[in-house]
């Protein structure tokens, strides 16, 4: 492997897929992928996978509708109809904002081009410890996949699937990324807002914990900023 390798980085938008593009690009050639599936804050999200790619200088880029995820429902995130929960942090339980195998979907179009450019490697920014407990988060879920890819693609193609943040706490994400210079500033995390981050749903929460337990301010505007330390 060398720097010549190409990879492709599911971006979307988000810190933890920003961070996995800052330590992909220390080895690989970037393209990256972003998923509209009918998500509340799609615009917003889309702005911040493009502004991601100019930081990085990503021309080989590409968006990918899947908005039949919206229509199979089942999530806060693409139904209207059902409330986006206030955090609970301590809470085991599978959160309304699951997308039904949302990363197996992602996944599948990320090594379908992989296929097409040759490219070794497919980076996801997963996170399990420190997730809201989203099963196709998991450590096994990838090493089923990847044997999946391999056993689904063409002979030649050899194509790993990568989680380098996968057992990152959300503070170690904000730590690696400032020690990476990602831009964390230009990134998207609200499952609901796209003007103001909301900082109460899952999402907010986590983040907003992991720069408050790293001591550091997140510079991105909220509506409301609790405190969630521990």
């Amino acid at each position: 492997m060398n720097k010549q390798d190409k990879a492709i980085i599911a971006v979307s938008g988000g810190m933890d897929s920003c961070v996995t593009a800052a330590i992909a690009a220390n080895d690989y050639m970037l393209s990256f992928l972003h998923v509209n599936y009918g998500q509340r804050t799609e615009k917003r999200e889309l702005k911040a996978f493009n502004d991601i790619a100019d930081f990085y200088g990503v021309a080989n880029r590409m968006v990918v509708d899947l908005k039949h995820l919206a229509l199979i429902g089942g999530s806060s995130l693409t139904d209207k109809k059902i409330e986006v929960s206030k955090a609970d942090l301590s809470s085991k339980k599978t959160p309304t904002s699951y997308v039904p195998f949302r990363n197996a979907h992602i996944l599948s179009a990320c090594v379908s081009w992989a296929e097409v450019i040759n490219a070794k490697a497919v980076f996801i920014g997963a996170v399990w410890e420190d997730s809201s407990g989203y099963p196709d988060c998991r450590p096994e879920f990838f090493k089923s996949f990847e044997k999946v890819v391999e056993i689904g693609t063409k002979p030649s193609t050899q194509i790993k699937i990568i989680t380098p943040i996968i057992n990152f706490t959300k503070k170690d994400i904000v730590l690696k990324g400032l020690d990476l210079n990602a831009p964390l500033h230009l990134t998207w995390s609200c499952y609901q807002k796209e003007e103001e981050a909301c900082g109460v749903c899952d999402s907010c929460a986590l983040r907003l914990r992991g720069f408050q337990q790293a001591g550091v301010e997140d510079s991105i505007k909220y509506k409301a900023k609790p405190i969630y330390k521990d």
